[in-house]
């Protein structure tokens, strides 16, 4: 038996389902702005109608990433009113915990039964099972990573080493998020 560990690896990080309507499309950001296409293109659909955006970090412009996501999705066209912005969140367990008490103050479960997750498509494995640990069991979860080929790719992620280091980097942050009980779909 031949075993393919960079197949393994991309198996199990990247995650993507086809686009189907949802409830609220769930960002969260990073320096670059790929994250927010996914949930653009739902809403300027009609398949998302409501974008969450999480996030206080700096982007690659030296801007803090909610206000940066938020000027790019009003520019592209989403509604300030379909806006949650939540300002405070410096890290994945973060996003996802403050995320979720943002949904459930400003919309109730009871009226979001179906979320997209988007995110860095390396980080979508660590970014669902964090969320899960906050959010209502039933709650269904839909992975929409952007296809941006600026990001590291299942394809080809193993060809550099600054894609190696992050994919590598992102398993042992599953690994410590676990260690410390972050993680709900474990």
């Amino acid at each position: 038996m031949i075993y393919d560990s960079r197949r393994a690896i991309s198996s199990f990080l990247f995650k993507q389902d086809e686009a189907e309507p949802v409830d609220l499309a769930f960002v969260f950001c990073s320096p670059t702005i790929s994250s927010l296409t996914p949930a653009v293109g739902l809403y300027a659909s009609g398949m998302a109608p409501k974008v969450l955006i999480t996030g206080a970090g700096i982007t690659a412009d030296g801007l803090v990433e909610w206000s940066f996501y938020r000027d790019h999705a009003l520019a592209s066209g989403v509604a300030q009113s379909d806006l949650l912005l939540e300002k405070t969140a410096r890290n994945t367990a973060e996003n996802a915990a403050y995320g979720a008490a943002l949904v459930e103050s400003e919309l109730g479960w009871n009226s979001v039964r179906k979320i997209a997750v988007c995110c860095k498509p390396f980080h979508m494995r660590r970014a669902i099972m964090t969320l899960r640990r906050y959010i209502p069991e039933d709650v269904r979860i839909i992975a929409q990573p952007p296809s941006d080929p600026r990001d590291l790719s299942a394809e080809t992620w193993w060809q550099t080493e600054h894609g190696r280091n992050r994919v590598l980097a992102e398993l042992g942050k599953i690994a410590e998020y676990a260690l410390k009980g972050d993680l709900g779909d474990i």
